[in-house]
């Protein structure tokens, strides 16, 4: 290729082609790869227009993926969005959108249900103490996780 910005751009390409990856994520990926910054702010200007990149289909793919399938909290997802390098206001927005479609009481329920870890019964106060640190972990609120582990667990 005698274009030298087509190569971190066909680079990045290859790694979009495998996941969703946000600009900094890309931007890290191919700087790692040493690639000169001038090309890699032409390949990341070029993805941006031609759409292949976009911080808010990632951040949305990311607040999909932490609520059904990782069963988190609104604070986790948020948390992991940004991690992502993505910015605040994308992921405020991406978790507001997110929870919108949402039943958290249910969220938390599944969540709570998957940390008991199949046990029956009632819970002592050290594995109350163990799923409340866990939930809260997970990004529930506080207040939420309190009043889910007060009300009686059904035996089967």
């Amino acid at each position: 290729m005698s274009d030298p910005g087509s190569a971190p751009y066909l680079a990045a390409l290859r790694l979009l082609g495998r996941r969703e990856l946000s600009e900094a994520q890309i931007r890290a990926r191919l700087v790692r790869r040493q690639y000169d910054e001038v090309d890699i702010d032409q390949a990341i200007t070029r993805l941006k227009s031609d759409r292949s990149l976009d911080d808010a289909r990632v951040a949305a793919a990311i607040a999909r993926t932490e609520v059904a399938l990782r069963l988190r909290g609104r604070r986790r997802v948020r948390r992991q969005i940004e991690a992502a390098g993505i910015a605040p206001e994308l992921a405020a927005r991406a978790v507001e959108d997110t929870f919108a479609e949402v039943d958290e009481d249910a969220l938390l329920a599944r969540a709570f249900e998957k940390a008991r870890r199949g046990r029956t019964g009632a819970t002592d106060e050290r594995e109350r103490g163990r799923l409340y640190r866990l939930l809260l972990g997970q990004g529930f609120e506080a207040d939420r996780v309190l009043a889910r582990l007060r009300k009686p667990h059904r035996l089967e």
